[in-house]
């Protein structure tokens, strides 16, 4: 949905109206989840809560329009994925005495569903170094230009173009990024939004 379509609903959301709060959840949540899969892990779906019941609580003194909504949003979850981080490295080390559980062997279904579109462009993704994939994820995922990426990851625009640059660039030199050009055909279509190189 763009953000010229997410006005109204913006509006009615920051007046208290739920079903505008509804149509901003549904356009935005599926991209919510899949930055913070990569920023978070596991823990992904417990951020997005917190992220919108803080949007929630705060929405009614937000001013701005859908743009910085977005903007808003992403910058929120990110400080949830943080904090989020931070409690689980104290969980660990507070529990560095108890034996951590084998890895369980990999399920074929698994396997075949993470090389499988979306899910195999996430986990490539969730690779690359955090500065590199987190400007991946709002650019190409969240669909924040240079100036709100920037913005929600507190860099000035010139290092989020570097590090989105860097980061298609690594993912564009990937072997099984390069094994699937092969056996898909050079149609550009393995990796979303190869223009944003020069973004």
């Amino acid at each position: 949905m763009r953000d010229a379509d997410l006005a109204a609903p913006l509006r009615a959301a920051a007046g208290g109206d739920e079903t505008g709060f509804a149509v901003l959840w549904r356009a935005l949540q599926p991209a919510l989840l899949r930055y913070l899969h990569a920023v978070c892990g596991d823990a992904a779906e417990d951020v997005a809560s917190e992220t919108w019941l803080q949007v929630v609580r705060d929405l009614p003194r937000f001013a701005g329009d859908a743009t910085a909504f977005r903007v808003w949003l992403f910058r929120v979850a990110r400080h949830r994925a943080i904090d989020d981080v931070r409690r689980a490295w104290r969980r660990r080390e507070e529990s560095r005495d108890q034996v951590e559980p084998g890895r369980p062997a990999p399920d074929a279904a698994a396997e075949v569903l993470e090389h499988a579109g979306t899910e195999w462009a996430l986990r490539l993704i969730g690779e690359l170094p955090p500065d590199q994939a987190e400007a991946v994820l709002l650019r190409v995922v969240a669909g924040l230009d240079v100036a709100g990426t920037a913005e929600v990851l507190g860099k000035r625009p010139g290092a989020v173009r570097i590090a989105a640059m860097r980061g298609l660039r690594r993912l564009a030199a990937h072997p099984q990024v390069r094994s699937r050009r092969v056996a898909v055909g050079p149609t550009g279509a393995d990796l979303p939004h190869p223009h944003l190189e020069g973004a």
